[in-house]
């Protein structure tokens, strides 16, 4: 089966990375995200990552807990890049070239995000890692994707995330809940099904670019998801809503 997307960004959540631990980093998952991108790397995928911080520090939960909200966001902003520090590592354990590029200087670790340098690098095979969300408070990690995205002209956003698509309801809330094969942009922002925030589906509505949602858990899902073949939730402009 041939390659469906030649440039892709992944977004991976900061909860994704800790797995079963109660905060922090699991070196097993890390590990295992970075053999899943060289070999989709080595089919001559060109890859971008956009990381949460979550499972180190949420912007949202420091402001709630009295935090000045911007404060709180520039915090969450340097753990993402925590976050992309640990999985550039791990891919060039892995023979894997990598550039974590910060949309907030930090010189000594990152290199200042440029959007042509990011382009330059995704086509010399490099992984870029985006660190940082968009370098500005009040906006999420997956807006952040959804603008890195449209930037560097990626053909799809893959949301990497602990549960396997996109429901109707919270299926932890309710066993009964119904998994989306795919639903349309419009569908997911008036349901308020909670795929990415309305400011991302927008920004990749806009953009025509679409996103699926699958469970990053399972080994071969991410090769799965680049040959095209059909897991998890398929959001977009013309989809049935299945």
């Amino acid at each position: 089966m041939g390659l469906t997307y030649q440039r892709i960004l992944l977004k991976l959540s900061g909860e994704a990375l800790m797995g079963d631990l109660a905060y922090g980093i699991d070196p097993t998952i890390v590990q295992g995200i970075a053999q899943e991108v060289k070999d989709i790397a080595a089919e001559g995928v060109e890859i971008a990552i956009v990381v949460g911080g979550g499972n180190i520090f949420r912007g949202v939960k420091g402001a709630a807990a009295g935090m000045d909200r911007a404060t709180a966001d520039y915090i969450g902003m340097i753990a993402t890049v925590m976050n992309a520090m640990t999985l550039q590592d791990a891919l060039e354990r892995n023979g894997v070239p990598t550039r974590v590029m910060s949309a907030i200087e930090m010189k000594e670790v990152a290199e200042p995000y440029i959007r042509r340098r990011a382009i330059r690098h995704l086509e010399k095979g490099r992984v870029v890692v985006f660190g940082a969300g968009s370098g500005n408070p009040f906006f999420t990690t997956d807006t952040t994707a959804a603008l890195r995205a449209a930037e560097i002209n990626a053909e799809v956003v893959f949301k990497a995330t602990k549960v396997d698509g996109v429901y109707d309801s919270d299926p932890k809330v309710n066993p009964h809940a119904k998994r989306f094969k795919s639903l349309t942009f419009t569908h997911a922002i008036t349901q308020d099904l909670r795929v990415m925030d309305t400011s991302a589906i927008a920004l990749c509505k806009d953009n025509h670019i679409p996103i699926i949602v699958f469970d990053l858990s399972v080994p071969g899902n991410v090769r799965r998801a680049v040959l095209g073949e059909s897991i998890g939730t398929l959001v977009g402009e013309s989809c049935e809503i299945i």
